[in-house]
């Protein structure tokens, strides 16, 4: 297997992933019984030399529920496609995406106050509204 490049300046070494066949379930009559399609890929993180620090905890903090075990694995399985080829591809696709979209830096969110206009506005058509709804109740029909 090659290795896995996941961006510009990552690229995951093939020794650092450990790829593991079964047979997959679901519908297909003697094929699924007979050959293992289905493919899983794990990825040490902590232990990987691909990363510094710094990505390794910031990928902890991306995934933290994914990651699972002692080196914080990533697991990503598929058994979607009829052969073990393609399986093998959608896996390698899904744990770059997903370990690329770990490593991104988020713009963190600053907080803003709404405007003296906006609020204003606001306040306007609520009691508009409620004047609305006032009309209607002292309103009332004649018959």
């Amino acid at each position: 297997m090659e290795p896995l490049p996941v961006n510009a300046r990552v690229v995951i070494p093939a020794a650092e992933l450990t790829v593991r066949t079964m047979r997959a379930g679901g519908p297909g009559g003697q094929h699924v019984n007979k050959v293992e399609t289905a493919v899983e890929i794990r990825f040490e993180v902590l232990v990987s030399t691909a990363l510094s620090n710094t990505e390794k905890a910031r990928l902890q903090e991306a995934l933290g529920r994914r990651l699972v075990g002692e080196g914080k694995a990533l697991i990503v399985r598929s058994s979607a496609r009829r052969s073990q080829h393609q399986n093998m591809e959608v896996c390698r696709e899904r744990l770059a995406g997903l370990v690329a979209d770990g490593l991104l830096i988020r713009k963190a969110r600053r907080a803003t106050k709404p405007t003296r206009g906006s609020q204003r506005r606001r306040l306007d058509k609520k009691r508009a509204r409620g004047q609305i709804k006032r009309d209607r109740r002292s309103g009332g029909s004649d018959d």
